[in-house]
């Protein structure tokens, strides 16, 4: 391992072949292999263009890399560090990735939507994720603006959002999303839907809100929701 010293930035990196510097991610993708991550992304997301060939790689490295802490194409490239490619197999590089998210269209997300309401379906068989879910169940749906940088950021608009209790107009993302949790489980996350800068908070919901209904039901949410 080297580690690179900068002014005000401390940042290692794993060269040894031998080292992995995410060994959680282990468990974590094994457990999405058991649920066949790679299968639902074949059977229901169908992608026209060149680029979105072997979608099924390219997600679960996305996963992966999301899982590992990344929040930019460019931190995708922590999977490929040290001996990554000895544990995992398909691993793609940013670069490749990025060009796969910019090809998708509305169609191709709705049906990456539709891969994650069915994933967390198939997590819940496996594991107690959602304990007391048959009793009861909390469902929150919310819209928020997530503020981004730069004029070419795809999708940013302005919009209104709180900050230390204010209301105020910021340029950024705006995003419905859904959390499941009960009295005994953390929330997860059962649908976010990406919407254009300038969207109220309610543009969208009615359907939103029906999908992210039979998104709990689905992961056992029978009880009272």
């Amino acid at each position: 391992m080297q580690l690179f010293h900068a002014p005000g930035k401390t940042h290692a990196s794993f060269d040894d072949e031998h080292l992995v510097a995410y060994a959680g991610l282990e468990p974590v993708m094994r457990l999405a292999e058991r649920c066949d991550l790679g299968g639902l992304v074949d059977e229901h997301v169908t992608i026209a263009d060149r680029l979105g060939v072997n979608a099924a790689a390219k997600i679960g490295s996305i996963v992966a890399g999301m899982a590992a802490g990344a929040d930019s194409i460019a931190d995708l490239d922590a999977l490929r560090h040290g001996g990554m490619d000895k544990l995992f197999d398909g691993i793609r590089a940013p670069s490749t990735l990025g060009s796969f998210l910019r090809c998708l269209k509305w169609g191709n997300v709705r049906q990456i939507e539709r891969v994650s309401r069915e994933l967390l379906a198939r997590l819940a068989k496996r594991t107690p994720l959602l304990p007391g879910a048959d009793t009861v169940a909390f469902l929150d749906v919310d819209s928020m603006q997530k503020r981004t940088y730069g004029y070419a950021k795809q999708g940013a608009g302005f919009g209104h959002t709180k900050i230390q209790g204010k209301s105020v107009l910021v340029r950024g993302l705006n995003v419905l999303a859904s959390t499941l949790s009960t009295p005994l489980a953390a929330p997860v996350v059962t649908g976010t839907r990406l919407r254009g800068g300038k969207a109220n908070s309610a543009r969208g919901a009615e359907s939103f809100v029906a999908e992210s209904i039979s998104a709990a039901r689905a992961a056992g949410a029978t009880g009272i929701l």
